[in-house]
This record gives structure tokens, C-alpha cells and sequence, in this order.
């Protein structure tokens, strides 16, 4: 990216535009996954370029996977269910990933030879219990024994069982873990899981994989089996709700502008920050939806808007808008009232303690907040507009830090110096190229 840090010291001035952001990357590391273990040729358009998705290339490549990466497409040449080919003293890196590093280890519970999964610092200090205990169950080991955090070893089995899983959390990483296992395990896995983001189960649907679901409340009852093989799929990703997020907060924010995200995908799991923001008063329309391969998409409206109002946030959708909170957060601190979100300790087990540092930023620019291990109050302020000098790092280099903050740079005012732009790189490598040739923003 060329940039130590991103200077930034003018909002950005009224716009309308239509726009299209990079791929899904949930879907893109999920079809990278399973079209390895599908015969033959599988093509993947608008495939998300971010360092997350590369590892996960570079994982696969290890494992023997032919994959051709083009500016217009991806092709894996698939070698069916278990094809991997395996080798001794073999280490597989997935950078900064939880969803790569957490959705490979399902894939090698055959594996003969001890294969050695490890991460960059932020990786390795994140959980990894919620899918060792699981896999240990299956018949898996891993070395150290009782270490729960990268660096660590999987050796395969080929005495693998399958298991009642229990998953309370609402992590679609933990669910679909346990999903890829059943691809080589015996039997029938039955998986019973905080509702969460459902992109696995339609991949599987889509596949023709033995699965069910049934929906009981905010639980899920998933029963899936080892298929005979899978076949080789072609997928058009749609674009990333995760990413437009940041241009949905950059355009109700500013002021007197308008923006249409094309071809999004709008997977009902993943719709938490629409129906928070309407909540709010933001007014957020979609209108074109299709379905593609089983998940809906469709365009995004957005205006400016001057009215928001503060919400005490149903904790039932907190799973549906787990990665886009920060940004909630940011558009509550210029919301009329005191927001509440409850149940949220689980944005400090991402790339960064995002519940503590997010309440940090909003204390830094002048908006109160009470915060505990689990929630947090903001005290929003409709009128607030900065003038001060502003330096964000030592964050971890968390990538939707970064981008909250420049957001808020472009929309509340004030200087502003943001370090390590370039862990944006991680989910969305084309944000700041976005701001510059669609918004015209200019950093030093």
C-alpha cells in the first residue's frame, strides 16, 4: 500500500454513486475449501483477493490443490473428498485468519502425518479450543496436548466417530468445522448450534450433501453425513455485506449524499446491521433480489441522514452483525439518546478486544460510553463535529478498526493519523483505493 499511517484531515464532501465492493469472504474461503475437496474443475468469479483468502490458496497449494488465480477468475482443480496429498513436517500458515485457520483443521483429520497449523501474532493469541474439543471427540489428536492456541500439531485417525456437537455461541466457524469433519467421518453428525450465519449449509444444499435443517427459536438442528463425492461447482460471489458497511456508515454519516452497493449478498444471517440501523432510523432499502445458488442477493440503498436515534439492540441479532458492530457503534455515537448492546463478549475473542477498543476510540473523540465485559452504553451526540488531532495505533492492527476509524475521520472531521493502514489487506484491499477513486479522497 506504500502508506506507514493514512493522514486524513477533510470529510468527505457530498456524493452519489453506485458501487460494487469485493466478493464475500466467508463465501470465497468456504468455496475454496470445498471445491478442493469436489472432482474436477471448479471456476469461481469475483473471488475475494484479501490476504485471509490467499492463505487460504497458499494452504490448499500445500496440500496439493492445482488452483490458477486470474484477475477474472479462480480455478481449483479438485481431487475429490480426502485427496489431499499429505506429507511429513508439513506447516500450513493462515496469517491472520480464524475463519482459514479454523476451517482447514476439519479437512486433515485424516492425515497420517503430523501437520502443523500456525498464524501470525494476532492469530495465536485467539481461542482454538471451540474446534480442537470437538475434532479431539471425532478421534482427531493434536500436540501439544491441552494447548489451545497456534502454534499447534493435528494428527488424522482413520478410527473417526461421529458426534452430538453443541455449539452455544452462535459461531458459524465452530458450526461449519464440525460440518467439513463429517466429510470424512463415518455415521451421522448432529450439530446443534446457536443460530449463526448459515453459508456452509446452503454450500452443502447446493452440493447435494446429505444434510437437514431444522430451526427450533434461535437454535439450529443440523444432521449431515459423509457423501459418495462431490462435484465440481462454479460460483458468481457476490460482494461482501461486511465490507459495504463501512460505505453504508460513510453515507449516512455525510451529508446530502446517496449510494447504491450493487449485487450484495444479503443472506438473511448476515442482515444484523440493516435491521439495527433501520431500528435507528437509517431507512437502508434493498431492491433486486435474486437468489444465486441458493444465497439471496440484491442491491443496497443508502441516504444521509440526520435523524438517527439510539436502540437498545435485541441480542438476537447480534450473530447476524457480529463483524460490522464497530461500525454500529461509530453511527450510535451520533445518534440522539443512549444505546445498549448486551451480550457481545464475543467481539473480544476477534482479531482484537474490538468491545474494548471500540468503546476506547468513541471515549477518545469525546462520546461517553459504560462499558462492561459483555456490553456496552453509548451516549450518542447528535451535533458532534471534530476539530481535534487524533493518532490511532497499537490496535492490533485489526483491519475493521482501521476501517472504523477511517470513517470516522472522513464523516465526524477532525486530523487524522491511523498507523498500519495496511491491515485492511486482510479483508478488503481495495477499501482505500475505493475512497480515492470513487469518494476522492485524498491522504497524505
Amino acid at each position: 500500500m506504500g502508506y506507514k499511517f493514512l493522514l486524513v484531515k477533510n470529510k468527505v464532501r457530498k456524493f452519489k454513486k453506485i458501487l460494487k465492493v469485493d466478493g464475500d469472504k466467508s463465501i470465497s474461503i468456504r468455496w475454496l475449501l470445498l471445491a478442493s475437496q469436489a472432482i474436477g474443475v471448479s471456476k469461481a468469479k469475483n473471488l475475494l483477493r484479501s490476504e485471509d483468502v490467499l492463505s487460504a490458496i497458499e494452504c490448499l497449494k500445500k496440500l496439493g490443490i492445482k488452483i490458477k488465480l486470474s484477475q477474472q477468475k479462480c480455478i481449483i482443480y479438485g481431487r475429490g473428498i480426502n485427496g489431499f496429498k499429505f506429507k511429513k513436517n508439513l506447516i500450513l500458515n493462515a496469517g491472520n485468519s480464524g475463519t482459514v485457520g479454523r476451517l482447514i483443521l476439519p479437512l486433515l483429520i485424516k492425515s497420517p502425518f503430523k501437520i502443523k497449523i500456525i498464524g501470525d501474532k494476532s492469530l495465536s493469541r485467539r481461542d482454538f479450543s471451540r474446534v480442537i474439543d470437538p475434532l479431539n471427540k471425532i478421534g482427531v489428536k493434536f500436540f501439544p496436548k491441552g494447548k489451545k492456541r497456534l502454534p499447534i500439531s493435528i494428527l488424522g485417525s482413520n478410527y473417526l466417530r461421529p458426534i452430538d456437537y453443541f455449539e452455544k455461541r452462535g459461531s458459524a466457524q465452530c458450526k461449519t468445522s464440525v460440518m467439513l469433519a463429517s466429510l470424512n467421518t463415518p455415521g451421522e453428525m448432529r450439530i446443534f448450534a446457536q443460530r449463526s450465519r448459515n453459508h456452509t449449509e446452503l454450500m452443502f444444499k447446493n452440493l447435494k450433501m446429505p444434510i437437514t435443517v431444522k430451526k427450533k427459536g434461535e437454535i439450529d438442528f443440523i444432521k449431515t453425513s459423509r457423501p459418495d463425492k462431490l462435484s465440481s461447482f462454479n460460483l458468481d460471489i457476490p460482494g461482501d455485506i461486511s465490507s459495504s458497511a463501512f460505505f453504508i456508515a460513510l453515507t449516512i454519516l455525510s451529508k446530502n449524499s446517496y449510494l447504491i452497493l450493487k449485487n450484495i449478498n444479503l443472506n438473511p444471517s448476515r442482515l444484523g446491521i440493516i435491521k439495527i440501523l433501520n431500528k435507528m432510523g437509517a431507512g437502508i432499502k434493498t431492491k433486486n433480489i435474486k437468489l444465486n445458488k441458493g444465497e439471496k442477493c440484491g442491491d443496497i440503498i443508502v441516504k444521509s441522514n440526520k435523524k438517527l436515534k439510539a436502540i437498545n439492540c435485541p441480542s438476537n441479532l447480534n450473530s447476524s452483525a457480529i463483524d460490522e458492530f464497530l461500525i454500529i457503534f461509530l453511527i450510535a455515537a451520533r445518534s440522539k439518546g443512549i444505546s445498549y448492546f448486551k451480550n457481545l463478549s464475543e467481539l473480544n475473542k476477534k482479531e482484537s478486544p474490538r468491545l474494548k477498543l471500540g468503546s476506547k476510540i468513541l471515549n477518545m473523540i469525546g462520546i461517553k460510553t459504560k462499558l462492561t465485559k459483555n456490553s456496552i452504553k453509548i451516549y450518542g451526540n447528535p451535533n458532534i463535529n471534530l476539530n481535534k488531532n487524533y493518532e490511532i495505533k497499537n490496535y492490533l492492527k485489526d483491519h475493521r478498526i482501521m476501517a472504523m476509524c477511517t470513517i470516522a475521520a472522513l464523516t465526524l472531521g477532525g486530523k487524522w493519523k491511523i498507523y498500519d493502514p495496511e491491515s485492511i489487506n486482510t479483508s478488503f484491499p481495495s477499501f482505500i483505493k475505493i475512497l480515492k477513486t470513487s469518494f476522492g479522497v485524498k491522504f497524505k
